[in-house]
């Protein structure tokens, strides 16, 4: 089953177009990059997946419906850039933002009730950050918050989770635990996960599937190969070296 379609979809703003007849499908249990240069398009992709965007052509679909005709938005978990470029003066627990999450499920004039706060310790307990649950959020690391709006969008018990470049920011040891963590959702949950990213070294170690967009897909496939010095200079219009973190 695909979990999401796009067929032959193209966007732009006026003159300026940003993609060209994208066509690619993400499967149950995926682990797929989004590769590519800024300006590349590749945020606008995920909005047009997500319905935030309508496109000028083609269609998406999610799980076999149209976008915009989609009604199940708790089986997608979804975390933009600058998820973490919150004000620091607002004093909100880990626990807190992570019980946010569970608000789509429960419907207006609904309060959490012990089904909510249980799914909040498992998702804490998926990042391994439960023993923060009563720190407040402004108190962590870079990558301990990272953990934390994932396990937002983990608290939902999402199908899908779409992640917009997570890791700027975050150091090579944390890069690789973050890595690490994802391939354990998708692994142990069956998780599909579409994550965009500039780390080409992580992205050969982790990933099943890679999608390189420069305003059209130049590559769908598996990254064995593409991760050659050709592939990545045909992508960013000069020569790539490859770099492993590990």
């Amino acid at each position: 089953m695909n979990v999401v379609e796009v067929r032959e979809v193209s966007f732009g703003y006026e003159q300026n177009q940003v993609l060209a007849e994208i066509s690619m499908a993400v499967e149950k249990g995926d682990f797929l990059a989004l590769l590519g240069p800024n300006g590349a398009g590749k945020t606008t992709l995920v909005k047009l997946i997500l319905g935030l965007l309508k496109p000028l052509r083609g269609q998406v679909k999610l799980f076999g419906s149209p976008v915009e005709k989609f009604k199940n938005w708790s089986w997608i978990g979804y975390i933009p850039q600058k998820a973490v470029a919150f004000d620091k003066r607002f004093p909100v627990t880990v626990e807190e933002v992570v019980l946010a999450g569970r608000f789509g499920r429960l419907g207006l004039g609904r309060r959490p009730g012990k089904e909510d706060r249980q799914a909040v310790e498992e998702a804490l307990s998926a990042m391994e950050i439960l023993g923060y649950k009563k720190s407040l959020l402004n108190n962590l690391s870079g990558g301990q918050q990272q953990r934390v709006f994932i396990a937002r969008a983990l608290v939902s018990q999402p199908r899908l989770l779409i992640l917009d470049e997570p890791v700027a920011g975050l150091d090579s040891r944390t890069l690789e635990g973050f890595y690490r963590l994802l391939a354990r959702l998708n692994r142990e949950k069956k998780m599909t996960i579409l994550v965009v990213s500039h780390d080409t070294g992580a992205v050969s170690r982790w990933v099943n599937k890679v999608a390189c967009v420069n305003h059209t897909l130049l590559y769908y496939g598996r990254p064995e190969e593409l991760f050659r010095a050709e592939g990545l200079s045909l992508l960013y219009g000069a020569p790539v070296r490859l770099v492993a973190h590990g």
